[in-house]
């Protein structure tokens, strides 16, 4: 969440708050949960500190009690406790001082503490570079000591808001001012942590800061030579590093929405010796609908204390990090003795539910380095249903897709799953038996007959086919399947549904030096529906031997040294023009542009903007990777990809923006390449405007590009003449698929919470652009899926955005609602009336498809009434409200049945 949405409520026209982040407040042994923002003001910057809310979300939830200019006699030092008793630490501490202020603050580990630090570094180094005559005045902080009341002041300090303005004044010399370090970091030990206490991330990066200007003014940047250096550091790694093993235990269990009932033990202590890494991946960990719509859950923490208290009796373990989209969490554990050789650690979530957004199904994933080893590990939960593996299969190539982490070093491209050492992997997979009856399979199971069962496996069937996980390996499963039971027995599932039972908990690697020492389930644990499963994996860590790499780093660097000032680099390209025929909407192409170093030298590659364009290429169109490092006689295969999505649409529908680009690929101390990019688009009515929509006799591509675009402008200038364009009332599209929805899918369960298949959207896609079917292919998932995207692509949502903020402004008055809507353009005010009606029509079937007003507002509101900025989550609830009142049917409302296209 972006906590600088909350900070930036509570400040005056003109400031700006640049990045906020959670920290603790430490003095006097007393720790309280802060958020500090850095605050700007045309160009001078300050540190306000605020008390808050668990979740801070709006101004009301924060109180401020501290500001801190960022002046000459400012400075913020990194420290340590004095009995932290190792080298590395969780959690960044630093030690902010202005003049005799002082406070001691712990910012959590992650790349949002470390570019905050970087900013106020920035903010910091701009006041050392100002002339005398420029020194800051800070006036426009005088008016905050009014606004907060009751703040606990710092140390001596006895103003509400601990501002001394006569301290604002310059010092002299700014030796010693800005980030430095004073004391080696250090590792906490674990701690039992009870529910609401703060949690501490234990490990951080070895992140380098500077004692003063002139060191940070004289930094090299990290540049051409450095990657050559790296290159060949890593196209020689055996040279100086060698194999150790280490035991990681990965865990996962679907909880189903339950509380911890009994000991992990039996799952999380089972091994002989205590394992090296915990990794402990929960799913549903809560089903409750202000955990899917808001992401907070106190089911978090007591899941956590309850790991903590089964983990392993005969060692001490840290954690290192906890990450978690709605019910899918993971837990890092490790022995606190290996904490000091963690670094570079990231994590990132996925959600893959409807739209491919929705947190109900997806996954969370973490990175690392431990010693010379690059690990990830991905805890998912996949799509249900017996019959939906190609819809499994899908969220699987989403995840790696679209998880990426940021590195350290920001010239880098992301890091993708797949560009890891290791990649571990677990979760609930949900794949399921096929072709077999539940009373076969039960007596299957009962005979032990666990490699006959595996030969009706999807996963190890689409693993065989190489459609997903291609690479990663599963130990041999000789354990009966751990779904479905009913809950608190180890009894088969005794419900109507009667579920065939499935091995859908599991647990796969990829990568070399990896050896499986177990593999099974726990069945003593009855909390869940399923029963936990676990993995003791012996991996080999690649250590670095110090002489070695010395020995290495210098051949290295004296080789280098020999070739940058005699060669010019040069690459040649496997092809210079590009064109992409039929391009469709949200329908991804690539081709391959094979670039091969034939220089001297190894050489250094960017993708750079050209003159008055603010990125390397268009929107539409992206470089993977768009920059990066070739040796000597080395390729890269660079894939050029374009993928229209709701951003991009409009302009190419309306045919005011063409499928034209020229790359420019730009070598260090070489020439630049230039790529040209070509190609034809298929206008969809998905991303075309309403009014657009209605003056449409035709499918869009059965019309003339012409006629499209003259259309696309006369309703653009609102010049429509009823009389002689006589346009429908609602899109025809629009009325295909609620019709189809209206016929087919009132009693059908979960619609609009399940995702449908991205190839069934395409031919649905197909079918409204062109027209060729009468009726709609697909199911009904994936026809309420194509809808919701009908609409989320709409360059005007139904509700314009001009009248967004009235319409907040009035939400609690259901009468005033419903008289906004009388004032909305033609079409916008019969498509919303329309879709009311029908989302009127599906709750009078709840009973049968378990919708409600909270979960169709909840998906719909967002898409009828869209913010033209960004929104606060106060914003969001202002619009379920407002939208909530429509789903309540009155006098007036007309049936659905009485409106078609015509």
């Amino acid at each position: 969440m972006d906590q600088s949405v909350a900070i930036q409520e509570t400040l005056a026209k003109g400031e700006n708050c640049k990045i906020a982040v959670e920290c603790v407040s430490l003095l006097n042994d007393v720790r309280e949960s802060k958020l500090i923002g850095l605050v700007q003001q045309n160009n001078e910057h300050a540190l306000f500190l605020y008390s808050h809310r668990r979740m801070a979300i709006t101004g009301d939830d924060v109180t401020l009690d501290e500001i801190i200019p960022i002046s000459y006699d400012f400075s913020v030092v990194e420290v340590s406790s004095p009995d932290e008793l190792a080298v590395v630490g969780a959690d960044t501490r630093v030690r902010v001082t202005f003049f005799d202020e002082e406070l001691v603050l712990k910012l959590p580990f992650g790349s949002q503490s470390r570019l905050f630090l970087g900013e106020v570094n920035r903010a910091w180094s701009d006041v050392c570079e100002q002339h005398p005559k420029q020194e800051p005045k800070f006036a426009w902080l005088s008016k905050y000591r009014k606004v907060s009341r009751g703040a606990r002041p710092l140390r001596k300090s006895s103003g509400a808001s601990n501002i001394k303005m006569s301290q604002i004044k310059k010092s002299g010399k700014a030796d010693g001012v800005g980030l430095k370090k004073e004391d080696e970091r250090g590792v906490c030990e674990s701690q039992e942590r009870g529910k609401g206490e703060v949690r501490d991330d234990l490990i951080r990066n070895s992140l380098h800061i500077l004692s003063n200007k002139d060191q940070m003014l004289g930094m090299p940047q990290f540049g051409l030579r450095d990657n050559l250096i790296k290159c060949e550091l890593l196209k020689n790694e055996d040279a100086y590093t060698y194999i150790q093993n280490y035991s990681f235990f990965l865990g996962t269990y679907n909880v189903n929405g339950q509380n911890p009932k009994e000991s992990l033990s039996p799952w999380l202590a089972s091994t002989a010796t205590p394992p090296d890494f915990y990794l402990v991946g929960f799913q549903e960990l809560d089903l409750s609908k202000e955990a899917f719509l808001f992401n907070d859950t106190p089911k978090e923490p007591e899941w956590m204390l309850a790991v903590y208290k089964s983990l392993h009796p005969d060692a001490k373990y840290a954690l290192v990090k906890v990450v978690r989209l709605v019910g899918i969490m993971l837990l890092f554990y490790v022995k606190a003795e290996h904490a000091a050789h963690i670094s570079e650690m990231e994590a990132e979530t996925v959600g893959t539910g409807v739209m491919g957004r929705m947190g109900n199904k997806g996954a969370v994933a973490i990175r690392f380095q431990f010693h010379n080893s690059d690990i990830c590990v991905v805890n998912s939960h996949l799509a249900a249903h017996t019959e939906d593996f190609e819809r499994r299969n899908q969220d699987f190539k989403d995840i790696c897709r679209r998880i990426q982490f940021r590195q350290e070093d920001p010239t880098l491209p992301p890091l993708t799953i797949m560009k890891h050492n290791i990649v571990l992997w677990l979760g609930d997979l949900n794949y399921r038996l096929s072709d077999l009856e539940v009373d076969h399979v039960k007596e299957l199971i009962a005979e032990k007959e666990f490699e006959t069962l595996c030969n009706h496996d999807q996963l190890k069937r689409q693993m065989d086919e190489e459609v997903v996980f291609v690479g990663f390996t599963e130990g041999e499963i000789d354990f009966q399947p751990t779904y479905k039971y009913d809950t608190g027995s180890d009894q088969w599932d005794t419900s109507e549904k009667c579920r065939v039972p499935a091995w859908c908990d599991r647990i796969l690697w990829r990568g070399k030096d990896i050896k499986q020492l177990h593999y099974q389930s726990h069945m003593t644990l009855k909390t869940s529906d399923h029963k936990p499963v676990s993995s003791l994996l012996e991996i080999g860590i690649k250590l670095v031997n110090d002489e070695s790499y010395k020995r290495t780093f210098e051949e290295i660097v004296r080789r280098i040294d020999r070739l940058e000032n005699d060669c010019i680099p040069s690459v040649t390209l496997s092809q210079r023009e590009f064109h992409f025929e039929h391009v469709k909407f949200m329908q991804h192409q690539a081709q391959t542009v094979s670039v091969h170093n034939d220089g001297q030298v190894p050489c250094q590659f960017e993708f750079i903007q050209k003159l008055d364009e603010p990125f390397y290429c268009k929107p539409w169109l992206t470089a993977n990777p768009c920059k990066g490092f070739l040796a000597q006689g080395g390729s890269v295969d660079i894939d050029l990809e374009v993928f229209v999505n709701r951003s991009t649409a409009p302009e190419l529908n309306s045919g005011q923006q063409q499928l034209e680009d020229i790359l420019v690929l730009h070598l260090e101390r070489g020439k630049d390449y230039f790529i040209s990019i070509s190609g034809s688009y298929l206008p969809s009515c998905f991303g075309t405007s309403l009014a657009t929509l209605c003056l449409l006799r035709e499918p869009i591509q059965e019309m003339p590009l012409d006629t499209v675009r003259e259309l696309s402008m006369k309703s653009k200038s609102q010049a429509i003449d009823p009389e002689t364009d006589k346009p429908q009332e609602i899109p025809k599209e629009l009325w295909m698929m609620v019709d189809h929805l209206f016929r087919n899918a009132k009693k059908q369960e979960d619609l609009f919470q399940q995702p449908g298949l991205r190839s069934e959207f395409q031919e649905i896609r197909d079918c409204l652009d062109t027209g060729s079917l009468d009726t709609l292919p697909g199911s009904n998932h994936s026809v309420a899926e194509a809808l919701l995207l009908f609409l989320d692509a709409l360059p005007e949502p139904v509700v314009p955005f001009s009248f967004y903020r009235q319409c907040l402004d009035i939400s609690a008055d259901s009468s005033q609602c419903r008289q906004i809507i009388s004032f909305l353009p033609q079409c916008h005010r019969n498509v919303f009336n329309y879709l009311t009606a029908f989302l009127q029509e599906l709750l009078k079937h709840s009973a049968h498809n378990r919708l409600d007003a909270t979960i169709l507002g909840s998906v719909f509101s967002g898409l009828l009434l869209q913010s033209p900025t960004k929104q606060d989550l106060t914003e969001k609830r202002k619009m379920k409200e407002f939208f909530q009142h429509f789903l309540v049917q009155t006098p007036s409302d007309r049936d659905i049945h009485d409106k078609s296209p015509e």
